[in-house]
């Protein structure tokens, strides 16, 4: 899911990235709603807000939700950074660098929500600058890698996206071009991971609190899990497959030289 880079993903790999980074993005949305009364993968919202509170005059009010924009804008420009400036040889490693960022900013936020959370303001605020840094990280790199396609925290625009493909699908030519198919599958997918994993926060957050980042945090695990099994497992076949050659070699180069001995 994380190894691969641009053009050189399938569809499967973006379906796995795509499926499992957006259950995640559900999950803390929901959580921060729930908790925070206030978004967190998305800042479409916070525009408004921040255009509301410069009329306003509230001159803190513009201070915290600018950071939170800027904290989402500077998650998904950490991403990047991280991704353009990798190493080919170190590919995972860059790769899977901004979802242990995340991972670490979610696992803070539940620490503090369920040992230190006094439900004062400021630490609502400053909680929620830690999961919108989280939700850019998330979002950048997810999009960096998959060449745009794979965008997970908030489906504005592909919500926009598919209602156009699916009026797309209504005629045949369109019908018949894989790539429409493809990524009208890829975006549903999304969609639905999206919502399933707001469904389940929910249930989940009512029976354990902020617990919940934990299971979040666990998803996210398991995306770098699943790439460095994926490495393991190519090198052992393909030292196997060494092996197995090697010894062919071995077998066919013996036969020649027994071919090659003069009988007496």
């Amino acid at each position: 899911m994380l190894r691969k880079y641009s053009n050189s993903r399938t569809l499967s790999d973006n379906l796995k990235l795509g499926s499992l980074t957006a259950f995640a993005a559900g999950m803390v949305n929901i959580g921060s709603l729930m908790i925070f009364f206030a978004f967190s993968s998305n800042v479409t919202g916070h525009y408004a807000i921040l255009a509301s509170e410069i009329v306003k005059g509230n001159v803190y009010q513009v201070a915290v939700v600018f950071a939170w924009i800027f904290l989402f804008f500077f998650g998904s420009f950490t991403s990047n950074y991280i991704v353009i400036h990798t190493k080919k040889q170190f590919t995972l490693l860059g790769h899977s660098l901004p979802i242990v960022l995340e991972i670490a900013c979610l696992f803070i936020v539940g620490i503090y929500g369920q040992y230190f959370y006094q439900e004062t303001l400021t630490e609502t605020e400053a909680l929620l600058c830690l999961m919108l840094f989280a939700m850019g990280l998330q979002n950048g790199l997810t999009a960096s890698i998959s060449n745009s396609k794979v965008k997970t925290t908030h489906l504005t625009g592909a919500t926009t996206d598919l209602g156009m493909l699916v009026s797309m699908l209504t005629k045949k030519e369109f019908r018949a071009k894989k790539e429409i198919r493809d990524k009208t599958k890829l975006l549903s997918v999304i969609a639905s991971s999206y919502l399933a994993g707001g469904i389940f926060a929910g249930f989940v957050y009512l029976s354990i609190g902020f617990k919940m980042f934990y299971v979040a945090c666990g998803l996210l695990v398991c995306v770098i899990i699943y790439d460095v099994f994926k490495i393991f497992s190519v090198k052992f076949q393909n030292s196997k497959r060494r092996e197995l050659n090697n010894s062919q070699q071995v077998n066919r180069i013996r036969s020649e030289s027994k071919k090659e001995i003069p009988a007496y």
